[in-house]
This record gives structure tokens, C-alpha cells and sequence, in this order.
């Protein structure tokens, strides 16, 4: 019997590897993205691949059973998902944030299409195959480079699992750079509102300027 190489995959924002056996099924690749309407910080883009015979398979698969899209769970949750599925060697994880400096130079959509590129890249080079092995769905209005073989689903983190977990990734990532940087910028509440145009948040915009986070082409009307 052939024994099947063994290759380290799943490294995403903070370098965690998980231990998997590379195969010749289809990788399923499930991508979403958080952060496109805040005025400050970056937009964040999830993956979550899955190595699995079907796509029947890939959207009805057990550990997947019950997730949600991101907006639909309570941070405690969304917490929950994003450790059980790092910590699950099945999945192939990587996350790409994009900071309000390329946004404002070179565009949001340009940003978005850089972060699923990359996340793609990441997750071929960790599991040592080539894009044509992937079958790519993402949440309506991402694109992934034409190279791959995809699918854009409306609503796609509300129908597909593993879209739904790349929504999770992309979320609680994002979430945790925001609370992280509210440190250096405390006067404008980034715990809270993670850089959504709040009332709150626009007030303070009003009152202190702009931070060094800001997306100035998105903060223009208020300043």
C-alpha cells in the first residue's frame, strides 16, 4: 500500500500548522470577508478548505453541522467556532487583513480580490498542490483570481458551511485586531463598535479627528 505524503497545512494570521495528509481529492474552499463598510481598520478575508470527495459531502459534513454566519452568532460563539475550527486538523485555515492605507490608495474591491489571493496562495503552498485542484465558493461580490475554478453564492454564508466558517475566521480575526488597537486609540471606542460608522463612533470622529486607522476616503462627509 502507498503511504500518502505527509504535508503541515492551516497556518493563518498567527502561524498555527495542523498535521494533514495531502490526497488527490478536491479541495473545497469555503471564503468570506468582514470589514467592508467600517470607517477605520482593515478588511479581513477568511478561508476554511476542506479535503473531501464531494461537495455533497463538503456541505453536509458533521463537525460543520449547526455554524452560522458570523453576524448571526454572539461573540461568544463566534469565539467558540473560531477555536473548534483551528483546532481541527480536517481544515486548512488562512486569514488576510488589508489595512485602511491600500484601501484609501487602491480601492476596497482592490483590496478585497489581494486578501482572497493571497488566502488562496497561502492555502496552496501549505498543502503543496496547485489551484486547479480547488473548487472555490465565496460569499456573493468576492472574486477570486480567474485561475481558479469558483463559484459566488448570494447569501453564501447563510448557505454554505464552509463559507459561513471563513465568516467566522475573517470575523473574530478582525474583531481581535480591533480591540487590540483600541489600546493606542482608546478616545474612539474601537472595542465597541470595531470601526463601524456608529453614532457614537462619528461623534468622536467629530471630536478628536481622525486616527491613524482611519479610512480617509471613507471619512470625508464628516470631518
Amino acid at each position: 500500500m502507498t503511504r500518502k505524503a505527509e504535508v503541515y497545512i492551516g497556518v493563518d494570521e498567527v502561524g498555527r500548522a495542523a498535521k494533514r495528509r495531502a490526497s488527490s481529492k478536491t479541495i473545497f474552499v469555503g471564503i468570506d470577508e468582514v470589514g467592508r463598510g467600517p470607517l477605520a481598520g482593515p478588511i479581513t478575508v477568511g478561508a476554511v478548505a476542506l479535503i473531501i470527495n464531494t461537495r455533497q459531502k463538503a456541505m453536509s459534513d458533521k463537525f460543520l453541522r449547526g455554524i452560522r454566519d458570523s453576524k448571526k452568532l454572539t461573540p461568544i460563539k463566534r469565539e467558540e467556532w473560531y477555536a473548534a475550527l483551528r483546532n481541527e486538523s480536517r481544515f486548512t485555515i488562512a486569514c488576510v487583513s488589508v489595512n485602511h492605507t491600500v484601501i484609501d490608495k487602491k480601492g476596497l474591491s482592490y483590496a478585497a480580490r489581494f486578501a482572497v489571493a493571497k488566502c488562496l496562495k497561502k492555502i496552496s503552498q501549505d498543502l503543496g498542490v496547485s489551484g486547479d485542484r480547488f473548487q472555490v465558493l465565496l460569499d456573493a461580490g468576492l472574486f477570486a483570481p480567474v485561475e481558479y475554478q469558483q463559484e459566488r453564492i448570494i447569501k453564501g454564508d447563510e448557505k454554505i458551511p464552509l463559507i459561513a466558517a471563513a465568516s467566522i475566521i475573517a470575523k473574530v480575526t478582525r474583531d481581535k485586531y480591533m480591540t487590540r488597537i483600541h489600546k493606542k486609540y482608546s478616545q474612539y471606542g474601537f472595542m465597541k463598535h470595531k470601526g463601524y460608522g456608529t453614532s457614537a463612533h462619528i461623534a468622536l470622529i467629530k471630536k478628536y479627528g481622525l486616527s491613524g486607522i482611519h479610512r480617509k476616503t471613507f471619512c470625508t462627509r464628516i470631518i
